[in-house]
């Protein structure tokens, strides 16, 4: 009977065993079914090497944000939750703080880029910031270094048949990367295609990359038509350096999604936007998570049928909350040491110096150029190339009339409380100099009278057009009506004395103005952007148009050799040179609003639109009353013609 039970008992544990595994192994089935329908993509855009924290003020107060240490360490989070995430980036990655000073060198942020586990990223225009021999020197060393680097795509790029010897280094350095149209990347056995593109604007703000790009539309559909046939992958992403806009018509990742269809997600940067839900067109979603590593990106896709779904979306704050991954600091920590050795020492500075000590905050990054106005911040830029070129001094003996900054080339702005080297470099980190060093050089030119006027029209007529073309100037005030006709808006203009008193512009005389390197070039073709209807010559001492600009740069000394007035270091210099407060130069309160630089008179009575005109105006204004002259006498003249053939009708 005993023997019995146990036969019993022991057929009961093994039907029990049987359907346990029976269902584990159904369990199991469902979850790898479900993890092949379900794929979490993290991406990031725009870093711009913001290796360091920045800070930012809202209305919680002042705190810090982002920084690729806590950016590792979000990563980290994110794949404990999903160990097999896509982790991509779409361009810009380089360029905008002072660890750029290694690109060349070093390649910082394409190696940490590798350290974190990116799958796939592509270039922005940013990336060709440094020319093309720059960029092969980034993509060489980053290669030689061993790291296991990102896979690297570009899909609309192409290379000119005739190169010159900087463009066949760069072609033989993508290829050894390898730089590759396309690539197919497996997850959770699902095939993954992914490609890249650069957009127009950006391709635009590109001028000496080297390369080409052609037309964004005809290249991704390419794409998609051969991942989708050739390769059969299950999802396309595109990696698109192009943004969105609140203009759909010029929202070219928008279009993108409108006009090429198959794209199941497009990871948008190069404007900057935060999107905090996704966009939708047709089958095809939109993500974008800001700028300089404020935020990771996280979109989950699930497959419904034969279709792809956004099944979440999340922009994880890179606050104080997320711890920062300490073999990332530590390397950041290296490469600071290593920027203050090499470059910021030369210039009497240390990356981490606290230069000034502001009791306010100047407008946010973000919204400097949005509207059209006097900007307390340019005001202090311009003031800065002012007082670092008359403080390295003139060979002619010449004092600065004029300094120029445009909206376009701030890239950063300060926030109350202490201001470091690191963060004036930030606001002024745009380009290099004839040196291969980082930063616009500044340049002495000299522009008569009349063209310092049309520079205030440059301001007042091309802003409303290109936000990036509006100026701060220090030394000139001038008044402009937004009513009034193109290129006659400027109805006042003086310039302004070291002791505020104004001055009467002399057209024909000739002033000192410093401007950065790529400001002086683009003043040269205001002619040209205009229809010729304003002209800009910038010119030397002896009023000869300039034919290199790199022989104006203005040099200082450093004890050692002559090196280049840098835009960034133009800034530090005049950060210190204000009264200390407790040991700390303090930003005086003049800063703190506008100071009547640039009044806008927004009346729209007749009188004040037509009112002093111009030469400009006077010849339109006459050539419109000459076609009203004209118009009047030729109806006169049917009238009276009309009048005598019924006179003649009446006599006959």
């Amino acid at each position: 009977m005993a023997k019995i039970r146990m036969r019993k008992s022991i057929a009961v544990w093994l039907i029990v065993v049987f359907l346990l595994h029976s269902l584990a192994l159904d369990a199991a089935v469902l979850a790898n079914e479900a993890d092949q329908d379900r794929i979490t993509v993290a991406f990031t855009h725009d870093l711009h090497d913001h290796f360091l924290p920045l800070r930012i003020e809202n209305d919680s107060g002042v705190s810090d944000v982002g920084g690729w240490a806590r950016l590792a360490g979000a990563i980290a989070l994110e794949r404990q939750k999903d160990p097999d995430l896509l982790l991509v980036d779409a361009g810009d990655y380089s360029m905008g703080t002072m660890f750029q000073m290694l690109f060349r060198s070093s390649s910082p942020g394409l190696l940490l880029m590798g350290q974190m586990g990116y799958d796939a990223m592509t270039l922005g225009n940013h990336e060709f910031d440094f020319l093309p021999e720059g960029l092969a020197q980034h993509l060489e060393n980053a290669v030689q270094s061993g790291v296991a680097l990102p896979k690297m795509v570009a899909s609309n790029m192409v290379f000119p048949e005739d190169r010159d010897d900087d463009l066949n280094r760069l072609k033989a350095a993508m290829d050894a990367y390898p730089v590759l149209p396309y690539t197919v990347i497996v997850k959770k056995d699902l095939r993954i295609g992914l490609f890249g593109i650069m957009g127009k604007e950006a391709d635009s703000n590109a001028p000496m990359a080297g390369v080409l790009f052609t037309d964004q539309i005809e290249a991704a559909e390419k794409m998609v038509e051969f991942l989708r046939d050739e390769e059969q992958v299950d999802l396309v992403v595109c990696l698109s350096h192009s943004g969105t806009h609140p203009d759909e018509k010029r929202s070219e990742d928008d279009i993108l999604a409108q006009e090429v269809a198959g794209i199941d997600l497009i990871i948008s940067g190069h404007s900057h936007t935060r999107l905090d839900e996704p966009l939708f067109h047709g089958n095809t979603a939109i993500v974008s998570a800001g700028q300089y590593g404020e935020a990771l990106g996280v979109v989950e896709l699930i497959k419904d049928a034969d279709l792809w779904a956004v099944s979440s979306y999340r922009l994880v704050s890179l606050n104080g909350e997320i711890p920062a991954d300490p073999e990332t600091k530590e390397q950041i920590s290296f490469y600071a040491d290593q920027i203050d050795r090499e470059y910021v020492s030369s210039a009497g500075y240390k990356l981490a110096q606290i230069l000034a000590y502001s009791k306010f905050s100047f407008t946010p990054f973000q919204r400097v150029g949005a509207e059209h106005r006097e900007e307390p911040l340019g005001n202090l830029i311009a003031d800065a190339y002012r007082y670092a070129a008359e403080s390295a001094g003139d060979p002619n003996g010449d004092p600065v009339a004029v300094a120029v900054a445009p909206s376009g080339t701030i890239r950063g702005s300060f926030v109350r409380g202490p201001i470091t080297t690191y963060d004036a470099f930030v606001v002024s980190s745009l380009g290099t100099g004839p040196d291969g060093q980082s930063g616009f050089p500044l340049l002495s030119v000299y522009l008569t009278g009349k063209e310092l006027k049309a520079v205030c029209e440059v301001d007042a007529s091309i802003t409303p057009l290109m936000s990036t073309a509006q100026l701060y100037m220090s030394g000139i005030a001038f008044t402009f009506n937004p009513h009034r006709m193109p290129f006659n808006k400027v109805t006042q203009a003086a310039l302004v004395l070291p002791d505020g008193s104004l001055e009467v512009i002399q057209d024909q005389k000739l002033y000192r103005v410093v401007v950065g390197l790529y400001s002086a070039q683009m003043l040269s073709v205001v002619g040209e952007k205009s229809f010729g209807l304003l002209s800009i010559v910038p010119k030397t001492k002896d009023g000869e148009p300039i034919v290199d600009y790199l022989d104006q740069i203005i040099y200082f000394d450093d004890g050692k050799e002559a090196k280049e007035l840098k835009e960034w270091l133009a800034l530090a210099n005049y950060l210190q040179s204000f009264p200390k407060d407790q040991g700390v130069s303090a930003i005086p309160a003049v800063y703190r609003q506008p100071e009547g630089r640039k009044i806008v008179d927004d009346d729209a009575s007749l009188g004040a639109i037509l009112g002093n005109p111009n030469d400009l105006a006077v010849k339109v204004y006459g050539a419109v009353i000459a076609v009203f002259v004209l118009v009047a006498f030729l109806i006169y003249k049917l009238i009276q013609r009309r009048k005598k053939k019924r006179l003649a009708k009446e006599r006959g």
